[in-house]
């Protein structure tokens, strides 16, 4: 599975305007609710518990910028996913202690273990290229990230 396969226009936005994690994470939720997503989730309060129970256990600002919060739940019924860019840095209390402004939303049904690993390890490693997070803190609407995306991914991975 590609991330372009989860992702579109209406699962991206490039003005998140929460100014903490929570607001933040809270944000990329509803925009998963929001959004032609919507028809995969049966419980959203569940999912948006799921992404904060995980978020316990350890921060998923895993550097550079970039955060990654996902969860694994009965309460939909297939991978989802939404991104995001902040409009300024929130403190993430991120491993390297940094500022987020690139926010990657995953949440997958809890059977879908070896789907949910792959596509998390498939937007670290994207992610961790400079060069592309850059490129995405200077897009400005949906069309051009899910573009970046698609051009990013058919280069790096074999298809």
């Amino acid at each position: 599975m590609k991330i372009i396969d989860i992702l579109n226009e209406n699962l991206v936005k490039t003005n998140l305007i929460g100014n903490t994690k929570e607001e933040i994470i809270n944000e990329m939720i509803d925009l998963l609710i929001s959004s032609n997503a919507s028809t995969k989730i049966l419980d959203k309060e569940k999912v948006r518990s799921c992404i904060f129970e995980r978020e316990k256990i350890m921060s998923t600002g895993v550097g550079n910028g970039f955060a990654i919060p996902h969860g694994k739940t009965d309460a939909v019924s297939d991978i989802i996913a939404a991104f995001g860019i902040t409009g300024k840095p929130i403190d993430y209390q991120s491993l390297d202690e940094k500022p987020v402004r690139l926010v990657f939303l995953l949440v997958a049904r809890d059977n879908m273990v070896g789907p949910h690993i792959k596509l998390l390890s498939r937007i670290s490693r994207l992610m961790n290229k400079e060069e592309f997070r850059q490129r995405l803190l200077n897009l400005s609407n949906p069309a051009e990230v899910i573009e970046a995306f698609k051009t990013e991914e058919s280069s790096y991975f074999d298809i």
